[in-house]
């Protein structure tokens, strides 16, 4: 299978499940933003030096390829999803929870805002962080257009959260201090 395919050339882009859209489509947008962030996921997995937070990322990095195949489809008309999608990992934001929990548990909690930078691997998730806070801004628009599921902005939404308790996390475990914004 050849990597290029020239079906693209005039503009457009086949949606998973059938149907071709324009390359600057909404759901295009919101689909190539979640694999933006799982390009940036897996720098920061090779820049972190916590081997749990690199196990948590590489978890994630699968479950975007998840969410971003279901923004990939249009929905069908009778509403049932795609027989070939996999399910959207709706169980990891109850963990994702658990996980910022257990980080606050061992930072010290926050008293001035925290910019992005400290050790390399905190740095590249604040960019994470920013990435994935883009990606849901552009599912929220198109789900104001279009059926979206709302777990896929709950999964962003609460995955931006973890990326910035994990940023901190990393600094802590690396012991580098958080860089904290000075007035």
């Amino acid at each position: 299978m050849k990597i290029y395919t020239r079906t693209g050339d005039a503009g457009d882009t086949a949606l998973f499940g059938g149907g071709r859209v324009p390359k600057d489509h909404l759901r295009v947008a919101a689909y190539g933003t979640v694999d933006e962030l799982n390009a940036v996921l897996g720098v920061s997995v090779v820049e972190v030096t916590d081997t749990q937070i690199r196990d948590r990322l590489e978890a994630i990095q699968h479950d975007l390829f998840a969410v971003g195949s279901i923004l990939a489809t249009r929905p069908r008309p009778d509403g049932s999803a795609h027989p070939h999608l996999p399910p959207l990992p709706v169980a990891r934001i109850d963990e994702m929870e658990r996980w910022i929990d257990a980080a606050d548990d061992e930072l010290t909690p926050l008293t001035q805002f925290v910019l992005p930078g400290g050790s390399a691997g905190a740095a590249h998730l604040h960019l994470a962080r920013t990435v994935c806070r883009r990606a849901e801004r552009e599912v929220v628009t198109l789900a104001a257009e279009e059926t979206v599921d709302p777990d896929a902005i709950r999964y962003l939404n609460r995955l931006s959260d973890l990326l910035f308790a994990l940023a901190r996390l990393e600094n802590h475990r690396a012991g580098r201090a958080d860089v904290t914004w000075k007035k």
